[in-house]
Formats: structure tokens, sequence, C-alpha cells
């Protein structure tokens, strides 16, 4: 492992943290000023460079924040503790704006310094997987099944002209899928032409598409090009199509018909090679039955439909995309990328993202503006993410008997609720108990799928951690949990309850008393 470097001119600070680290094993090397911290930077290598950076903000020959500033221009991701006597506001602001990893106020707590520092160094490490695993990263990003089936389709279409039809809820990344198919095709070298057909007012919306000629209309004062000449020899994008007026979807359908049409105001017709893609985030199916969308156009789109999968349907691909949308932010801002804890990725994980894709680009470029610190917990999230209810509610089994801690579903009250707990189970009256009331109806299929998808997220979770036990945490939940529900219908019976379950009575006592549940 790296050491980690201390800067600081107070001989008797570098030496109680020299021995703290050691005694963690953690290696360290140490400096008096930041004169030497640049020149050893200088000569340097990939194994001996610095781990982590610890220094004074306040030091003879130099300033902590001068040494950020610099340390900065050349190792940009490596995690800089300030350490500082002079506790005010204003080196605090200046240090965070600088990419300090935290701030540390003298004097400090032995402890709390060396858990920080460690907690910088597993930030550290975490960093550097992820960021190699970035560089290798496609243009679009996705490890779930859902998006593995699309970037299938996008192989398989690649070297194909047939026109193809993307559907999938707004923000789920639609144009990505597009221009994925046109980089990757025999037009790759032809134009990419994009257009919002629900952007443009009605009375623009042909001039868009088609151009116009010279003295077409008030305002017309020269000949203009519309899109589909502009998409000549490449890909125009129709993005939106369920929302095109309905006059112009019989042009639109002449022209997918026999690759000709004519500019607003023109005469001569006009031949376009190219290749047409169109999205919707609507049913057109529904559409064409209300008699809003041309059914001839339908069929003449939806040769091939391509679904994009909403976010909470590929939960598995958040972690990725959220670590990449916070260096894209601090990219574009110029500013040091945030780093963002295994806890509050879990706790996005299970926010149910109805705008998709591009909500949680625009929550991590509200993250690298407003998060405080250089890595980003829980309490940071944005008021939306932790006002939200998760997606995913815990399965209506109990973990109590006592009626005060039991959900509706299970409650002996006379009045059930009208509603249904997310978790699938019904209020109304399933089977009995043995003292005649009310217990859950068994779970619908959404439910079960919801249990399941449930379980999926809170191994992701465990698994990003790193942890190994990863299996012996999640079945001693799952037993305990079922273990108590089995007793609950029993009225305490250990016996009946081993029968329900399929489970001899031994094995209930010693998994009772395995799992603490006396």
């Amino acid at each position: 492992m790296k050491p980690i470097w201390i800067v600081d001119d107070d001989q008797s600070i570098r030496f109680v943290l020299e021995k703290a680290l050691l005694r963690e094993n953690l290696p360290t090397r140490s400096f008096t000023n930041p004169r030497e911290v640049l020149a050893a930077l200088e000569t340097a290598t990939e194994e001996d460079g610095p781990q982590i950076l610890v220094s004074d903000i306040r030091m003879p020959g130099g300033s902590g924040l001068d040494l950020l500033d610099k340390v900065k221009e050349k190792l940009p991701g490596l995690p800089v503790i300030i350490m500082t006597a002079f506790s005010d506001l204003d080196s605090a602001v200046s240090a965070f704006q600088g990419g300090a990893f935290e701030y540390l106020p003298k004097p400090f707590d032995l402890p709390k310094a060396v858990e920080l520092i460690r907690r910088a160094v597993e930030e550290s490490q975490r960093e550097e997987v992820a960021e190699e695993r970035m560089a290798n990263a496609p243009e679009m990003l996705g490890q779930a099944p859902a998006m593995q089936d699309v970037f299938r389709a996008i192989g398989r279409l690649s070297q194909s002209n047939v026109t193809v039809m993307i559907t999938g809820e707004s923000g789920s990344g639609k144009e990505l899928v597009a221009r994925a198919l046109h980089k990757h095709s025999t037009r790759a070298n032809g134009p990419f032409i994009a257009i919002n057909t629900a952007a443009i007012p009605k009375d623009l919306l042909e001039s868009e598409l088609f151009g116009h000629e010279r003295g077409a209309f008030t305002g017309a004062q020269t000949m203009r090009r519309g899109r589909f000449e502009q998409a000549e020899g490449g890909t125009l994008f129709l993005d939106e199509i369920g929302d095109m007026p309905f006059d112009l979807q019989t042009r639109l359908l002449r022209v997918l018909s026999d690759g000709n049409f004519y500019r607003v105001g023109g005469h001569n017709a006009i031949k376009v090679n190219l290749r047409v893609i169109a999205a919707t985030h609507q049913d057109l199916e529904q559409r064409v039955k209300e008699g809003v969308f041309r059914e001839d156009l339908f069929h003449r789109l939806n040769v091939i439909r391509l679904r994009l999968p909403a976010l909470r349907e590929r939960r598995e691909d958040v972690f990725m995309l959220t670590r990449h949308f916070l260096q894209q932010s601090a990219k574009q801002l110029g500013v040091e990328p945030k780093r963002i804890s295994d806890a509050a990725l879990q706790q996005l994980s299970v926010f149910a993202f109805p705008g998709n894709v591009r909500q949680l680009e625009n929550i991590c470029h509200w993250l690298t503006v407003m998060a405080p610190a250089q890595v980003i917990e829980p309490k940071d999230l944005p008021p939306e993410v932790l006002g939200a209810t998760p997606e995913y509610s815990r399965s209506a089994m109990v973990a109590d008997a006592s009626p005060a801690s039991r959900p509706a579903a299970v409650r002996t009250d006379t009045q059930a609720p009208a509603s249904t707990p997310a978790g699938g189970y019904t209020s109304a009256a399933g089977p009995e108990s043995n003292d005649g009331h009310h217990l859950p109806s068994p779970p619908t299929d959404s439910g079960m799928q919801a249990w399941e998808a449930g379980l999926e997220i809170e191994a992701m979770a465990l698994l990003a951690t790193g942890r190994s036990d990863v299996w012996d945490v999640l079945t001693r939940r799952f037993e305990s949990r079922l273990i108590q529900t089995a007793l609950l219908n029993t009225r305490g019976r250990r016996i009946e309850a081993a029968q329900k379950l399929g489970i001899g009575r031994n094995t209930i006592t010693r998994k009772i008393q395995e799992l603490n549940l006396e």
C-alpha cells in the first residue's frame, strides 16, 4: 500500500500521527513544509506516491491551501485532509473549494483523526477501482439484464437501414440509444440530426422538418433547409413522435414511403437518403385507438420496436451511473469530483426516479454544487430523495408480536384501511388465525416481485461495501423474520410453527437460540 504523507512543521504532531497510523498498519512519510512535498512529488513513482495527504494549513515556507492547489494539479484524485488550529469559516470554505477531502481542526481527538484517515484511504481505493472501470466504460452504461438486451439489439440493428421505434419513459435515454444506433451504423460518417416534435410550435414544425422557400410565408426572407435535408446520408431522430400534429403525420408518411418531399412553398420534389429513428414515451396503440395518431404511420414507424427500461427496472446500474455523472458534473464545472458513500448510494438505489436517468444526472449536478464535503453522505442527498418513500416498502411480515407494532394488514382493529400495502398484501379479510383475527392474505404476483426486488437491492448494497459475510447477514435476517411470523401465526406455539414451516421442532428450537429470538 502507498504511504500516507503527513505535512506539519510541528514535530510532535507528526510523531503522534506516525505512531498511531503505524499501529493501524498504515505506512507514512513525513515532511516539515510544502516545498519538501512538492519536490518529493516530482520524483515519486506510482508505487511510492501518496495514498492520502494530511497537511497543516499554516506552516513556515508555505500555506497548506496553496499546497492543496498545487497537489490537485498533479494528482486531482488524491484525497487531502487539511489540519488547522485556526478553525475559522474562511479556512474551511477555502479548503473545501480547493477540493479537500475533510477539514480537521486542532487539537483533534487522535482516534477520530485515525478513523478519518482510514475512511479517506478506503474512499481512495474505491475511487481507484471506479476510475479504472470508468476508463473502460462504453458510451452507454448498464450492467442490468434489461440494458444488456438493449445493447444486443443495438448490435443487431447497427448494420441495418430499417426504421426503429424506441419506446420508454421520459428521461430514460432514448436519444442516447438513437445516437448509438447511428454511431455503429454504416451511416456513421453522415450527420445525426435530432428534433423534438413536442418542443416546437405546430405552425413552425412543418418548416423545421421540411424547410421552406423564400417568401413562403411572412418572415421567410431566405430559403431554409429543413431537418430532412440536413440529415441527408445520415440519421434523422424524431423524438416524441406521439405528439406530432395529425395533419403533419400525413406528410411524414409520404416521405417515409417514397423518400420525397416538398419544402413549404416549394414546387420541386426533393429526394432524401436517410434513416429514420423515432421515439416516444406514449402508448401509440392507444393514440391510434383515440384517433390522434395515424394507424398507417404507426405501422410504417413500428418496423422494429426497441423498449428502453426505466431506471427503477435496472437498479443495479444506479451505482455505476451515479459515479459516472459525478465525474461528468465535476468536469463540466471545473471542480474536484465528489465521492459518494455506500450508505448514500444505497438510499439512492431505492428511490423511485420518476424522471429516470435524466433525474439521476440532475441529482448528481445538484450534489456537485451543494454537498458540503467531498464525500456525499445520506444527509447530503436532495430533499426529493430524503423525503421520498422507498420504491420497495418493507414486507408486511411482522418482527414484533405486540399489537402496537403490527402493520395495518395484521392489526386486530375492527376497521381495516382500504388501501393495499406496497408489499402486495391486502387488508381485506384473509385467512383467520386461531384466535379468530384476520391474517394477511397471500402476496400477489406483484407483491412477490417487489419482495424479490427489495432483496436484490439489499444484496446489491451489501455487496458494494466489499464485505464477505453477505450470505450470513441476509440469511439470518430472513430466518429471523420467517420464524417470528410463524410464531405470530401460531400464537407462540413452537411445534405448530415448525410444522407449518416444514421443519423439525429441534430445528426451530435451535434457530430460536442461534438467532436470539427468545
